[in-house]
């Protein structure tokens, strides 16, 4: 993304600088990436497996089997790419509705603090899983 051009003939750094550069690339990027991986979770656990057919015993086999580090790996992808992209997008949401500067980086800190216990959260299930 390139900055507008003052009178000078000199671009001007955009707002938010590069984070924000970064940011929206990455909204892109994670969606391509979740775009993929979702996709091909869906068409594995519906259609292939069938809905009832997955219990405990299904995760188990999934984790637990000769695969089970890929699986672990995968479904880590899909939750960390889903969480980050979502609450990247709740930062943009709340910097366009909470003007007051000191609600607004409350507000992102907790969201920021709800993103990362989450994020750990599902890590420590995934990863502590024995079956």
């Amino acid at each position: 993304m390139r900055g507008k051009v003052n009178r000078m003939g000199f671009r001007q750094k955009p707002i938010g600088g590069r984070f924000e550069i970064y940011s929206w690339y990455f909204m892109r990027l994670s969606g391509a990436v979740l775009l993929l991986i979702a996709v091909a979770h869906l068409m594995l656990m519906h259609v292939v497996i069938r809905v009832e057919n997955i219990d405990f015993g299904t995760v188990e086999a999934r984790w637990l089997g000769p695969w089970g580090p890929f699986w672990r790996l995968y479904d880590l992808s899909l939750l960390v790419f889903a969480l980050l992209h979502g609450f990247n997008g709740l930062r943009w949401v709340i910097d366009d509705y909470i003007q007051r500067p000191g609600w607004n980086i409350i507000i992102k800190g907790l969201a920021l603090l709800l993103l990362i216990i989450v994020i750990l959260m599902g890590a420590y299930a995934i990863f502590s899983f024995r079956g």
